[in-house]
């Protein structure tokens, strides 16, 4: 199968070199041509050439109206595509979205299956990521391989929209596990706690969380473990997720909690850096505080 790779960011980037270094070349698009170069890809023009030459295309976008620019729009992969053709959306993008997007391909014979992954940067590098997809069954057995260079864990949840809702649900658990936690660190640091037993005690208590066991055990030692989601695409997320469950019906009654720390940490200036950092945001608000600092090791 020919590969191709639209949007060579943070995550797209570690998917294609993963995918160059495992002997599969991608032919690939970025609004940043260098970005092409880095991650091993065969430099495309534009996402009309990668239409053409790919019989898998792999997308990495930031959100859906991104999403249904390159897909839907003038010179995208539904005016240039064939039938037959498959089409993988790794972006985090609305469920509501998608399905409109799949139509919209299905009616051309081209084939849509919406991927949403986990694990972060660190895992992708690894090729450690979790692939949960919606779609034919059929489509996701074609491009197996193609998963298998930078995910460990695949998982079909069904009809078409299914993989979004579940990593829309997924992110927003993350969200509020790492914005809860920081919080509690901040208070531990300022109670004069020494925050590696609070995590030890954490960790072996009903407290425990993907950001106790693997994110803070590096930020009070100063690292924030960058490269992974910006705050200002967590804050998006559970925006998703808000607007997920009002089209399910459903009420979002802990989603405040998260938006507004990651929306203080946008507003101090974090929107651009690691959604990590949201444990800064809220220590410049508490004093100035910091879980690490130099003098202290």
């Amino acid at each position: 199968m020919r590969v191709g790779f639209v949007g060579l960011g943070n995550m797209g980037g570690r998917m294609t070199r993963r995918l160059v270094d495992a002997g599969t070349p991608v032919l690939g698009f970025d609004t940043d041509p260098e970005r092409a170069a880095a991650a091993g890809a065969s430099l495309a023009g534009s996402v009309q050439a990668v239409a053409e030459e790919s019989d898998v295309v792999l997308l990495s976008l930031p959100d859906s109206p991104v999403v249904e620019a390159v897909v839907l729009g003038p010179g995208g992969v539904l005016e240039s595509g064939r039938a037959g053709q498959i089409v993988v959306d790794l972006s985090t993008a609305a469920p509501a979205s998608t399905v409109r997007v799949h139509d919209a391909l299905a009616k051309a014979g081209i084939e849509y299956l919406d991927a949403g992954i986990s694990g972060g940067a660190a895992a992708a590098e690894r090729g450690k990521l979790t692939i949960m997809v919606g779609g034919s069954a059929d489509a996701l057995a074609t491009v197996r391989p193609v998963f298998a260079a930078f995910a460990s864990t695949v998982v079909h949840m069904g009809q078409p929209g299914a993989g979004h809702t579940t990593k829309v649900l997924n992110n927003f658990l993350n969200a509020i596990s790492l914005a809860a936690t920081a919080e509690v660190m901040v208070a531990a640091k300022r109670a004069g706690l020494d925050l590696a037993q609070v995590l030890d005690v954490l960790n072996a208590s009903s407290g425990v969380n993907f950001a106790t066991l693997n994110r803070f055990p590096h930020i009070i030692k100063g690292d924030y473990l960058e490269g992974g989601l910006t705050n200002s695409l967590m804050t998006k997320d559970v925006a998703l997720y808000v607007d997920c469950l009002g089209q399910l019906g459903v009420p979002s009654l802990s989603a405040a909690g998260p938006l507004a720390a990651f929306g203080l940490a946008n507003n101090l200036g974090y929107a651009d850096k690691i959604s990590n950092r949201v444990v800064d945001a809220i220590g410049d608000v508490a004093g100035g505080t910091r879980l690490h600092t130099p003098e202290e090791h």
